[in-house]
C-alpha cells in the first residue's frame, strides 16, 4: 500500500508562495479592524511593502517605519492617518522598541530566551492597556512587519492585543533571499563600523545574523563567515565570552579559519586568558604563519604574562614579515624596558617613530625608558613632543613632573602635575607626584594636601600615607606622622620604608625605645637596609648604649662601605667612649665619601682636641669652616685650642668669630676673657666677663676669673664681690 503522501505534506510549513497568497487572501477580505503578524526578514518586509499595493490596489495601503524606539504607538498612528484615507497600514521596525527595553547581555539574544524575559517593555504595555482605542478610533488593518523573536516577545508579553490577532503569517525564506542576505551581511561586516553602533543597532544586527544561522536553507560552508561575523559584532559590544562560543562554533565547521583562530585569540586577551590566548594565535598561525598581526598580539599576551623575552621574539618574527610594522616595535620597545634594557628599548620606539612620527605613546614611553637611565633633560623632550601630538594626556604631564622632579625643578614639575589634573582631577598618582615636590621645596602644609587629595582617591595606597607621614615629620607633627605611617603598614605591613619613618619620628620624640622597635621590624622585613641600621645606631646612641650603636653602625657600612653618615656617627659612638684614636680614623673614612661635610671635621678636630693634638685638631676646624664660615661651634674649639696653645691673639680673634656668628654664645665671652687675661688685658678681660655673665648669671667660673682679674687690677673690693658671687651659686669652689 502507498503511503497518504497529501497526509504528508499536511505537516510540511508552507512554500513562500502559498504563505504570501494566504496573506494576500486574507488582507482582501479583511474589512475595517484587524491585527496582522506577519514573521518575515527585513528584506522581505520591504518587498511586500512594494508588492501589496500592486497585488490590492483596490485597498489604500499605507506604511508606518519606526526608525528608532517608541513607547507610544497609538499617537503616531492617530498623526499618520488624520486626513487620510487608509485600509491597511503596514508597520514596519517596531522592533527598535524592543531593542531599547532589552537588559541582557548581548551574547544572551537568541529566540528561545526572549520568551523568558521578565520584564515589559512600554511598547508592549502600551499596546496591551490600549488596545480598546485602537479598535475604536482606527477601522484599519493593522500589519505587524516582524522577525520571529518579536514575534515571541508579542506571544509572551503582550498577550492581551495578540489575542485579537486576525492572522500570523510566517513567509518561510527562500534559498535565494537567505543567500542574498547573507552575502549582504557579509558585505557590510566591518569591525570599525561596528563600534560606532548604537547598542540596539548591534542587538538589530546580532539577531540578523542569528536568524540567517538557523534558516534551513543555509548551506553548511556558509555558516563559518557568518559565525565569525556575530563573533565580531559581540566582540564589539564587549560580550567577549559570546565571541569566542561565535568563534568556536566557526572552527568547528572550518579548523583552518585562522581568522577566527586569531580574533578568538583577541577576545580570550581581553578577558586576561592569556595562555589560552596564546594557543589560539599560535592556530592562526599555523594556517598563516605570515600574519604579522597574530605574532604581535602573541607577543602581547605573552607580555602580559611578564614572558617579555618570548614576547620580543614574537614581534621579531612580525618585524621580519613587516619591518615598517610600528606597533611591533613600539610593543617591542616596552618589552625590552620590563626587561630593564632601556637603551634597546629606546632604539625600538626610535624605530617606531621613523615609520608613524605621531605615535605619542612611543614619544611617552621612550621617555619613560629615558628616565630610567637617568637621562632625564631627554626624557622631557620626549614628553613635549608626546604632548605636543596629544595634550590632553594625563600620564605623559605626569610622566614629565616626574623627570622635572628628579632635576630638581620642582616648580616646574608642579606645573606639570596641575596640568595632568586640570585633564583627570582624580588622577591619585599627579597628586601624589605633586605632593612630593612640594616636600622637596619644603612646602609641607601644601604637601599634605595634595597627599589627602590623592588619598580620597586611593585611600589604600601606602606610599601616599608613608609620604604624607614624611611631610608631617618635617613639620615636626610626629605624632600625628606615626598615626600616617600606622595607615601605610595597615595597608602594607612589610613595607620596610614606612617602619623606619615610623621610628625616625619616634627618635624626634624621645621614644627611642619604641623607635629601635620599630626599625627591628624594617630589618626584619630587608635585613641589607643600611638606613635602618644606622637610625638604630642613633636611637642606641641617644640612650647611651655607645657599643650596641657601634655594632649597629657597623651592619650599615657591612652593607655600604661608603655611607658616610654611618661612618660619621660610628665615629661620634667611639668619641664617646672615649676610644679617639678610632673615632679620628672613622671621620676619616667619612670624608673620604663627603669630604666637604663640616660636622665630620668639626668632630675630627675635638677628638684631636681631646687627645692634645691641638695643631691637627685647628687644622682640622679650619676645613670645617672652609665648607661653613658661620659654624660658630668650630671658631670658639678653633680658639680653645689655640689658647691651649698659647697663641691668645689668635684664640681671642677665633672667639670673635664665633661672637660675630652667636652674639649670646656665653661660653666664648668667658674663653676670650680667659685669653685677654692671659695676656695681661684684664679690663677688657672683665668685660668680656661681663658679657658671658650677661648671658649665663649664674656663670660660677665667669664670677671666679672676673674676680681674679679685678684683684689684678688691685680692685680688692670688687675682686671679693665677684668671688662671693661665685660662691652663691658654687658654695664648694675651694679657691673661690
Amino acid at each position: 500500500m502507498n503511503p497518504n503522501l497529501s497526509d504528508w505534506d499536511d505537516d510540511l510549513p508552507p512554500e513562500p508562495e502559498e504563505a504570501y497568497q494566504d496573506l494576500l487572501r486574507a488582507l482582501r477580505r479583511k474589512s475595517g479592524f484587524g491585527l496582522f503578524f506577519v514573521q518575515c526578514t527585513p528584506g522581505e518586509a520591504d518587498n511586500l511593502i512594494v508588492k501589496l499595493p500592486q497585488e490590492i490596489p483596490q485597498k489604500k495601503i499605507e506604511v508606518l517605519r519606526l526608525v528608532e524606539a517608541i513607547d507610544n504607538l497609538y499617537q503616531p498612528v492617530a498623526e499618520f492617518v488624520k486626513d487620510k484615507q487608509v485600509d491597511i497600514l503596514l508597520i514596519k521596525g517596531l522592533e527598535y522598541s524592543l531593542f531599547k527595553y532589552e537588559k541582557r547581555s548581548f551574547g544572551e539574544i537568541t529566540e528561545g530566551q526572549f520568551s523568558n524575559l521578565t520584564s515589559v517593555p512600554h511598547i508592549l504595555n502600551h499596546l496591551n492597556q490600549q488596545r480598546e482605542r485602537f479598535r475604536d478610533d482606527f477601522p484599519i488593518s493593522f500589519v505587524f512587519l516582524l522577525r520571529s523573536f518579536s514575534i515571541n516577545y508579542f506571544i509572551h508579553r503582550a498577550p492581551d492585543f495578540f489575542d485579537w490577532r486576525s492572522a500570523v503569517f510566517e513567509l518561510p525564506t527562500t534559498p535565494e533571499v537567505v543567500e542574498q542576505e547573507s552575502n549582504r551581511l557579509l558585505l557590510e561586516g566591518d569591525y570599525k563600523e561596528y563600534l560606532k553602533l548604537s547598542p540596539e543597532q548591534k542587538i538589530e544586527k546580532i539577531l540578523e545574523i542569528q536568524e540567517l544561522l538557523t534558516e534551513k536553507h543555509q548551506p553548511e560552508d556558509q555558516k563559518p563567515p557568518l559565525l565569525f561575523e556575530l563573533g565580531n559584532l559581540l566582540y564589539a559590544a564587549k560580550e567577549y565570552e559570546a565571541a569566542i562560543a561565535s568563534y568556536d562554533e566557526a572552527l568547528k565547521i572550518k579548523t583552518d579559519y585562522h581568522e577566527a583562530w586569531y580574533n578568538r585569540g583577541y577576545a580570550l586577551r581581553n578577558l586576561g586568558r592569556n595562555e589560552e590566548a596564546i594557543a589560539s594565535y599560535d592556530k592562526a598561525l599555523e594556517f598563516n604563519p605570515k600574519k604579522h598581526e597574530a605574532w604581535n598580539n602573541r607577543g602581547n599576551a605573552l607580555g602580559k604574562l611578564g614572558r617579555n623575552e618570548e614576547a620580543i621574539a614574537s614581534y621579531d618574527e612580525a618585524l621580519n614579515i613587516k619591518p615598517d610594522y610600528h606597533e611591533a616595535w613600539y610593543n617591542r620597545g616596552i618589552a625590552l624596558d620590563n626587561l630593564g634594557r632601556n637603551e634597546e628599548a629606546i632604539t625600538s620606539f626610535d624605530q617606531a617613530l621613523k615609520i608613524k612620527l605621531g605615535l605619542h605613546e612611543a614619544w611617552n614611553n621612550r621617555g619613560i625608558a629615558l628616565g630610567k637611565l637617568g637621562r632625564n633633560e631627554e626624557a622631557i623632550a620626549s614628553y613635549d613632543e608626546a604632548l605636543k601630538i596629544k595634550p590632553d594626556k594625563h600620564e605623559t604631564w605626569n610622566n614629565r613632573g616626574n623627570a622635572l622632579r628628579k632635576l630638581g625643578r620642582n616648580e616646574e614639575a608642579i606645573a606639570s602635575y596641575d596640568e595632568a589634573l586640570k585633564i583627570k582631577p582624580d588622577d591619585d598618582e599627579a597628586w601624589y607626584n605633586r605632593g612630593n615636590a612640594l616636600e622637596n621645596l619644603g612646602r609641607n602644609e601644601e604637601a599634605i594636601a595634595s597627599f589627602d587629595q590623592a588619598l580620597e582617591i586611593k585611600p589604600d595606597n601606602d606610599e601616599i600615607w608613608n609620604s604624607r607621614g614624611n611631610a608631617l615629620k618635617n613639620l615636626g607633627r610626629n605624632e600625628e606622622a606615626i598615626v600616617s605611617y600606622d595607615e601605610a603598614l595597615k595597608i602594607k605591613a612589610y613595607y620596610h620604608e614606612a617602619w623606619n619613618n615610623r621610628g625616625i619620628a619616634l627618635r624626634k620624640l624621645g621614644r627611642n625605645e619604641e623607635a629601635i622597635v620599630s626599625y627591628d621590624e624594617a630589618l626584619k622585613i630587608k635585613a641589607d637596609y643600611y638606613e635602618s641600621w644606622n637610625n638604630r645606631g642613633i636611637a642606641l646612641d641617644n640612650l647611651g648604649h655607645n657599643e650596641e650603636a657601634i655594632v649597629s653602625y657597623n651592619q650599615a657600612l657591612k652593607f655600604k662601605p661608603d655611607y658616610y653618615q654611618a661612618w660619621y656617627n660610628r665615629g661620634i659612638a667611639l668619641n664617646k667612649l672615649g676610644h679617639n684614636e678610632e673615632a679620628i680614623a672613622s671621620f676619616d673614612e667619612a670624608l673620604k665619601f663627603k669630604s666637604d661635610d663640616h660636622e665630620a671635621w668639626y668632630n675630627r678636630g675635638n677628638a684631636l682636641c681631646t687627645l692634645g693634638r691641638n695643631q691637627e685638631a685647628i687644622a682640622s676646624y679650619d676645613q670645617a669652616l672652609k665648607f661653613k664660615l658661620d659654624y660658630y661651634q668650630s671658631w670658639y674649639n678653633r680658639g680653645y685650642a689655640l689658647g691651649t696653645l698659647g697663641r691668645n691673639q689668635e684664640a681671642i680673634a677665633s672667639y670673635d668669630q664665633a661672637l660675630k656668628f652667636k652674639p649670646d654664645y656665653h661660653e666664648a665671652w668667658y674663653n676670650r676673657g680667659n685669653a685677654l687675661g692671659k695676656l695681661g688685658r684684664n679690663q677688657e678681660a672683665i668685660a668680656s666677663y661681663n658679657q658671658a655673665l650677661k648671658f649665663k648669671p649664674d656663670y660660677h667660673e665667669a664670677w671666679y676669673n672676673r674676680g681674679y682679674a679685678l684683684g689684678r687690677l688691685g680692685l680688692h673690693e670688687a675682686a671679693i664681690a665677684s668671688y662671693e658671687q661665685a660662691l652663691k651659686f658654687k658654695p664648694d669652689d675651694h679657691e673661690a
